[in-house]
């Protein structure tokens, strides 16, 4: 039997979100007996997109500004028209020699759109393709609102000229797409719910820990790190407390924190076993990123979430907002955040009993690779793929 070829293209920007959910759902897809490339455009994280997956790495670009509106290469300097059309060359020829039988791109069209240079080429190459493969495409449950008007009619129209399916990777009972994307009813045809993409249940941890503080990728989490190293030394030292900084946090913010750390608190950049730690924990301090709330709900400790507001973005809040009226988290500010208010908010989550689990679909990944499967059956009765 022959595997069917993913072909499968990521693009992280700022933080390591995207990179993270894609390279579990294309463990899955491995593991359900796909063929997966992944292609990725962003800085090189340890550990992603993980075993048994081919890869191919674009020459990397950043976001420029915690706005997004603009492109830089590796070193920080911005990404001229030249380097852009090379990527765009690498990503078409890695297309062409992957010859997929489908094609998923993560975020686009309802994000991403600083990528149309080689993703507007890449649909193009995907409609002269002979066979045509599948093209889908992957986004969280939450989408950013868009500011400009025209945006969400050109995504519309993008899904329905070229998308065969968006998997939705959210639950419909926790929200649904048109919560955040006013013209769902456009593409209603095209949407697949396939649940949160969330690690399976983790097991018991090797050490354990009263607090964890973590920033994600970490890029922007200098001051959620900072606020809760201050808080820690306001609090009994018989707590232990875990850092987790992120291996994007800048070394200089690294090294700052480094200093003067007491007894009880425990910096690091990254751990692998971060679900593990959060089963055993008691408090959670984080942004409100999707694959940060993902392993959330595989365990019970109370969460504190401080959503990412920078340049406007409003996903993290409409989450933490979402999770907060369903009783699974407290809120603080970022803007404003002091140690006083994280002393504060971890007093009160510490008095409270370890919450419930949650009824949420969890197993979006597998089920990301159960819908592709009956995708491409039911395409052709006597598929090769059966």
């Amino acid at each position: 039997m022959t595997a069917p070829r993913i072909f499968f293209y990521v693009q992280h920007l700022l933080g390591i979100g995207h990179i993270a959910r894609a390279s579990r759902i294309a463990n899955a897809l491995v593991k359900d007996g796909f063929d997966v490339t992944v292609v990725t455009g962003g800085l090189p994280v340890p550990g992603f997109p993980g075993e048994g997956v081919k890869t191919v790495a674009l020459p990397a670009v950043v976001a420029s500004n915690a706005g997004f509106s603009g492109l830089a290469d590796a070193g920080g300097r911005p990404a001229g028209e030249d380097f852009l059309h090379a990527r765009r060359d690498l990503l078409l020829e890695a297309f062409h020699a992957a010859r997929p039988d489908v094609v998923i791109i993560e975020a686009f069209p309802f994000g991403r759109r600083q990528m149309r240079f080689e993703l507007l080429p890449l649909l193009a190459a995907v409609e002269t393709a002979e066979p045509r493969p599948k093209l889908l495409s992957s986004v969280r449950d939450i989408l950013q609102e868009n500011r400009k008007a025209g945006r969400d009619a050109e995504t519309a129209a993008l899904v329905s000229d070229h998308f065969d399916a968006v998997l939705v990777h959210g639950d419909p009972a926790f929200i649904k797409l048109e919560d955040t994307f006013p013209l769902t009813a456009a593409i209603a045809d095209r949407v697949r719910y396939t649940g949160l993409v969330t690690p399976p249940p983790a097991p018991e941890p090797t050490e354990t820990f009263d607090i964890i503080a973590s920033a994600g990728g970490g890029a922007v989490g200098a001051e959620l790190i900072g606020a809760a190293k201050a808080a820690a030394a306001l609090m009994p030292d018989n707590l232990r407390w875990l850092l987790i900084a992120g291996p994007n946090l800048p070394e200089a913010d690294f090294t700052a924190l480094s200093r003067e750390t007491a007894a009880n608190v425990t910096l690091v950049r990254f751990r692998k076993d971060f679900p593990s730690l959060l089963r055993a924990a008691r408090v959670s301090i984080s942004q409100a990123g999707y694959n940060t709330v993902g392993d959330l709900m595989r365990s019970q400790c109370r969460a504190i979430l401080i959503p990412f507001v920078a340049g406007g973005e409003t996903e993290q809040t409409v989450r933490a907002e979402r999770l907060q009226a369903l009783g699974l988290a407290d809120i603080l500010p970022e803007n404003g955040l002091t140690s006083a208010l994280v002393k504060q908010a971890v007093e009160k989550a510490l008095a409270a009993p370890r919450r419930e689990q949650v009824s949420l679909d969890l197993d979006g990944a597998e089920k990301t690779a159960g819908i592709i499967r009956s995708m491409i059956a039911n395409s052709s009765p006597n598929s090769k793929f059966l």
